[in-house]
């Protein structure tokens, strides 16, 4: 059991926090992390920047895109958390999109990421039946937990499935939009929460998009386990100093 699994047993709501690998500044990345774990997140996303994010909205497509003109790659991006594990504890997830992993080898990205700690990956573009058929023999090899996002159009044949091949947790997309293009869960998103909730499903879910204060924060989390903020957060180290994290963090969780 790796330590994203460990974390899922918890009894408590978990805040994930998403953010850009080699944003603000291509040197950043290991002190937001520190920072982050020290502010009292219990996971973090760490975004590797991709030249046609599909899912992502404006806020987190400018800093992939800035992050690119820093310089950041596949590459640094391993070498800056080759000794992330000295400092932290908490899990760490790699979220990108399959064509980096790809051209750096799918089983040499999965043994970099086991050696340097990294827990689980999130891949949008990798579909769920390729995954399967193809990839997660390795994924197993090297001990990672693969998480596959769900939509409130997702059928529920589809999520038993994603259920079914899954070991860590379900991404529940709050709405079929892109990142950071609402405020505020309605009707629609609580029944669909209460659906998802009401499957039973053996992996818990974490509810991503449209999180970005307390209010949304329990929300999300009154039918999941826990939340995921990346929009939001990005848009806090773009305007403000990087020593207001735990300010924003406590914000959430007050």
């Amino acid at each position: 059991m790796n330590r994203l699994q460990q974390k899922l047993q918890e009894d408590k709501k978990l805040l994930s926090i998403y953010f850009t690998a080699g944003y603000p500044s291509l040197n950043d990345t290991v002190s937001i992390i520190e920072d982050l774990e020290k502010s009292g997140v219990d996971l973090i996303e760490i975004g590797l920047p991709f030249s046609d994010p599909l899912a992502d909205g404006p806020t987190i497509q400018a800093s992939s895109t800035q992050a690119l003109k820093n310089g950041m790659t596949t590459e640094i991006l391993f070498n800056q958390l080759k000794d992330i594990r000295k400092t932290v504890n908490i899990p760490l997830i790699i979220m990108g999109y399959f064509n980096p992993m790809l051209q750096y080898g799918v089983e040499a990205f999965c043994k970099q990421c086991q050696e340097i700690g990294i827990d689980g990956l999130i891949i949008p573009d990798l579909p769920v039946d390729v995954y399967h058929d193809e990839y997660k023999a390795i994924f197993d090899k090297y001990g990672l937990v693969n998480v596959f996002l769900i939509t409130p159009q997702t059928s529920e044949e589809r999520i038993r499935y994603i259920d079914s091949i899954s070991n860590g947790f379900i991404y529940m997309v709050s709405s079929a939009s892109v990142t950071g293009s609402q405020s505020g869960f309605g009707n629609e998103q609580t029944a669909y929460f209460k659906r998802i909730a009401d499957m039973n499903l053996k992996n818990p879910q974490i509810v991503g998009f449209g999180i970005n204060n307390n209010e949304t924060f329990t929300q999300a989390t009154t039918y999941a386990k826990g939340a995921i903020i990346g929009s939001a957060f990005i848009k806090h180290v773009s305007s403000e100093k990087l020593d207001t994290i735990g300010d924003f963090v406590n914000g959430i969780l007050q």
